[in-house]
């Protein structure tokens, strides 16, 4: 993952973006009784799917600052 003076990863209003780990993508599933499928989509062709070089079917974690939650996490499953 590019992370230097031109990646948009730096910018201060993109999110954290990160690649789930099996493991944590089964435990989501399992905890809110859901199907990957049901998960919200995110574009493969999105700038920031490409510069982390997520891949069609991965889910993608975003972490958001929260001034009430302190931060929010959000899954997203990668499609064509």
């Amino acid at each position: 993952m590019k992370k230097g003076k031109d990646s948009i990863l730096e910018h201060e209003l993109v999110p954290k973006h990160e690649i789930a780990g099996e493991e944590e993508v089964a435990e989501l599933l399992d905890t809110y009784k859901i199907r990957k499928e049901q998960l919200s989509k995110i574009k493969l062709s999105d700038p920031v799917i490409k510069e982390i070089k997520a891949e069609v079917d991965d889910v993608v974690r975003i972490t958001r600052r929260s001034e009430i939650a302190g931060k929010l996490l959000s899954y997203r499953l990668v499609i064509e």
